[in-house]
């Protein structure tokens, strides 16, 4: 009985300082690879967020000018603000901002844009007076086009 017990005692089987070390390395390189990678998709659903919302301003806009005799003069962010309450005309600081719209060309066109809240690239949504819709995007640092767009084209 005691030299069953001695044996049980004497046969403790374990992992060795060396192999704990290659698992943490293991674990160490792992994370160092997947964080990088996790900001960047947090950047990019900032980036969805505010197309997303540039998209809805958009629709908003159309709203206006089929409730206005198909022009687009008083259109502001407060009118579109009342029509899709979903847009944010900068009360919450958790998501992109509507800007004040512009209408151009005697009411007939118009310019929608929203700042994404990370990066505080603008994106845009334009409608000319003869219909034609572009997106664009401008970096906050002066020059054309945001990140994954080109500076010769900047839209989205």
């Amino acid at each position: 009985m005691f030299n069953s017990l001695r044996q049980r005692t004497g046969d403790e089987g374990g992992f060795t300082l060396i192999e704990l070390l290659v698992v943490i390395l293991i674990i160490g390189i792992l994370a160092a690879i997947a964080i990088p990678a996790f900001l960047s998709q947090k950047s990019k659903a900032y980036d969805s967020s505010a197309k997303t919302m540039a998209q809805t301003a958009q629709t908003a806009m159309e709203t206006f000018a089929t409730e206005n005799g198909g022009l687009y003069t008083g259109g502001n962010k407060t009118k579109l603000h009342e029509i899709e309450p979903s847009l944010n005309i900068g009360n919450n600081e958790k998501e992109p901002a509507l800007l004040e719209p512009t209408i151009a060309e005697e009411g007939k066109g118009y310019t929608v844009s929203v700042e994404a809240q990370n990066t505080k690239d603008v994106y845009s949504v334009t409608r000319n007076k003869e219909g034609e819709v572009t997106h664009k995007c401008k970096a906050p640092t002066g020059g054309t086009g945001c990140p994954g767009h080109t500076a010769e084209s900047s839209t989205w």
